[in-house]
């Protein structure tokens, strides 16, 4: 089947809105709502967004170990499937072992949309000679924040958390449909289709302080991303309206990717990626310092309008670097990302549940931005030397 540029792009922001969005994000606004219905104790909260973690990493270190896209064709359209299963399957337990179990493979699943679609897009682009920028691909994570927000406010009134779980899950097949059938098969090996530039590999000065910046952005995007709601609930402005801060996210979110390619045409990658890491420290640094309503969606709006803009920019330098399978590079780039999300979230959790506030790491994440921030600067040096 022929595909257009639009289906190409569609099927990549449905497979975000799907694996991402719903799949994996969804816990965040129902994170309170599972902890007063369900039980889920602070701890328990944070160790099953680490366990999300992990399987996002070990998701990223397997499409970093395959060389072959059509193995990661199979790979993205397996992920479709357990994006749907997981998410209804959260709602038919309160095991928490169970729940481990499903957060798992959630965050494997979501590897489908972020890494391996994000490649499959970039190498098809690269091949019909178009330009190869993922903005419009990255939009559909902040179409799937939205959604999965918006969501959970229509339900929390009348559905119980698993039964709003069953819903989301039943939306997912929506956007299932469109992320199978629009997303382009690789091209045959050895056939013209299959042929793109020979692009020089960087050095490895260059992929260290590359990962180590990705590292530190890791740690500080995790920190809010999880946390974001169950933070507002804790403000008196704020209680039962967290959900509409994870909207807000959402929102400033979709355009976010696109924008960031069009500042990057302006002022250059690396001052674009800098410019983000700057901003995002700012929105972690008020949440902490800053109690209210206006303070908190101001942190929204710019945590919301930097995090898909650095995973943007950042992924698509690596795939750039590899065009022939960018996918891979984008692999190895996320396990550096990911490295940092396993500990954080059960971190913060953890000094949550020992002294009621999220204020200490919000500290060292917004700490870890700014030392990303100096590699970010270190890196385009390199770059340009």
């Amino acid at each position: 089947m022929k595909l257009e540029r639009w289906q190409v792009i569609a099927a990549g922001i449905c497979s975000l809105i799907l694996t991402v969005g719903l799949a994996r994000f969804s816990y965040t606004p129902l994170l309170p709502i599972m902890r007063d219905q369900a039980g889920l104790s602070a701890f328990d909260g944070g160790w099953l967004a680490t366990v999300n973690y992990i399987g996002y990493i070990s998701g990223a270190l397997l499409a970093s170990t395959l060389s072959n896209l059509d193995y990661k064709y199979l790979l993205y359209r397996f992920g479709l499937i357990v994006a749907v299963i997981s998410t209804i399957g959260m709602g038919l337990t309160t095991d928490v072992n169970l729940w481990v179990f499903l957060r798992f493979i959630s965050g494997v699943s979501s590897t489908a949309g972020m890494l391996i679609a994000s490649g499959l897009i970039m190498n098809w682009l690269a091949r019909q000679n178009l330009k190869t920028e993922l903005g419009l691909h990255f939009a559909g994570a902040g179409m799937g924040l939205v959604l999965s927000g918006l969501a959970v406010m229509a339900m929390v009134d009348h559905l119980a958390w698993d039964q709003q779980w069953w819903v989301l899950g039943v939306v997912g097949i929506l956007f299932f449909v469109p992320a199978w059938i629009w997303m382009p098969k690789p091209a045959k090996a050895g056939s013209a289709e299959a042929q793109v530039a020979d692009v020089a590999p960087p050095s490895a000065k260059w992929m260290r302080l590359m990962l180590g910046a990705y590292f530190c952005a890791g740690f500080g995007y995790v920190i809010s991303a999880t946390f974001i709601v169950a933070i507002a609930e804790t403000l008196p402005e704020l209680q039962g309206k967290g959900p509409w801060v994870w909207v807000v996210v959402g929102l400033a979110a979709i355009p976010s990717s696109f924008v960031w390619d069009r500042v990057a045409r302006v002022t250059g990658v690396f001052e674009a990626l800098v410019l983000a890491y700057l901003l995002q420290i700012i929105s972690i640094v008020m949440a902490a310092l800053i109690d209210g309503y206006w303070a908190n969606m101001i942190s929204a709006v710019l945590f919301g309008g930097t995090f898909a803009g650095i995973v943007n920019l950042t992924l698509s330098i690596a795939g750039r670097q590899f065009p022939a399978n960018p996918s891979k590079a984008m692999a190895r780039m996320t396990l550096s990302y990911g490295v940092s999300q396993i500990a954080a979230p059960a971190l913060a959790g953890l000094i949550a549940e020992r002294t009621g506030t999220y204020r200490g790491s919000l500290y060292l994440a917004a700490a870890l931005m700014v030392a990303g921030v100096f590699m970010v600067w270190q890196l385009k040096k390199q770059t340009e030397a």
